[in-house]
């Protein structure tokens, strides 16, 4: 946390009002969190962390932005946070949030499944305008960890090569290597080939941490890593590290379906994220990370 007088001065420096109050929210894993409440009565919700990581949180600024646009597009009836500040307050690297009111719903069936509809309108609506390239317009953040964007015509060459093969080089430049990986990248652009994938803008990283219920009713997704990409990444994560509930799912199907052989893109999809988490916290991740490469050898050769 920057000092309190280099913080507060940075708060009504860019929002002209000063702070009342500041207290820590849990949940994050890789900044500290603060909800704030300013003079004029407003709450807002801050990030921070060491002045090196102000990229990371520049970029999730700016996948927030794109969100909003594309929710917006879509008529979806989803919140995305809205920046509202970012900067270095002293040492310490700052991103400024509108506050969102988190809650549990009387109906939260009901609101999971207007969630899961909310995010296939909103993946529907990203659609129009674009130029048929996926990628984004800047490399960005999975986690804390670096993501390739660079465009490309090909959703299968782009998904084996930005995606898988940038984390299997990150694995081997610290000396992992995995049976099997090599095999894998060559078959992923023939395995994906004959799949109509769409460039939508996705989240990237919608884990259920990553999205929620607010006291009214509606749905909130959060720190993102936007691409634009196969819509079905964004439903393949929903059902790793824990799940959604049913019923996003359903709402999700009955607003937009997804294509035939959907299932058997999940593990292919959250191989990604396995790997990610392998080379960020090791561990368990390694084994998980190999297991699935076997499983989709044997299961697609």
């Amino acid at each position: 946390m920057p000092s309190p007088q280099a913080f507060s001065d940075w708060i009504e420096a860019t929002t002209g009002v000063g702070l009342l109050e500041r207290s820590p929210v849990g949940g994050g894993c890789i900044h500290s969190a603060w909800r704030l409440t300013l003079a004029d009565g407003r709450e807002l919700f801050a990030k921070t962390n060491r002045a090196a990581l102000l990229p990371v949180l520049d970029a999730e600024a700016q996948g927030l932005e794109a969100l909003s646009s594309a929710i917006k597009q879509g008529e979806s009836g989803l919140l995305a946070p809205q920046p509202c500040g970012l900067g270095l307050a002293g040492t310490e690297a700052v991103l400024l949030l509108n506050w969102l009111q988190l809650g549990h719903p009387a109906d939260q069936t009901g609101a999971w499944g207007a969630l899961g509809a909310g995010l296939a309108r909103m993946h529907r609506g990203s659609l129009q305008g674009h130029d048929g390239r996926f990628g984004w317009e800047r490399d960005n953040f999975i986690g804390s960890g670096p993501q390739t964007n660079r465009w490309g015509e090909s959703w299968g060459r782009f998904f084996a090569e930005q995606r898988l093969g940038a984390q299997l080089r990150w694995a081997a430049a610290s000396g992992k290597t995995l049976h099997g990986a090599e095999e894998l990248l060559e078959r992923v652009p023939l395995w994906l080939a004959e799949h109509h994938a769409e460039p939508a803008l996705v989240h990237g990283d919608l884990w259920s941490g990553n999205a929620a219920l607010l006291q009214d009713g509606r749905g909130s997704i959060f720190d993102p890593a936007v691409y634009r990409g196969d819509r079905e990444v964004d439903l393949a994560m929903a059902r790793l590290f824990g799940g959604f509930p049913r019923s996003f799912f359903a709402g999700y199907e009955q607003e937009w379906p997804l294509e035939k052989g959907h299932q058997q893109r999940v593990e292919l999809y959250n191989l990604y994220h396995l790997l990610n988490h392998a080379n960020l916290f090791g561990g368990g991740y390694w084994q998980q990370s190999a297991a699935s490469i076997t499983a989709l050898l044997r299961e697609w050769h």
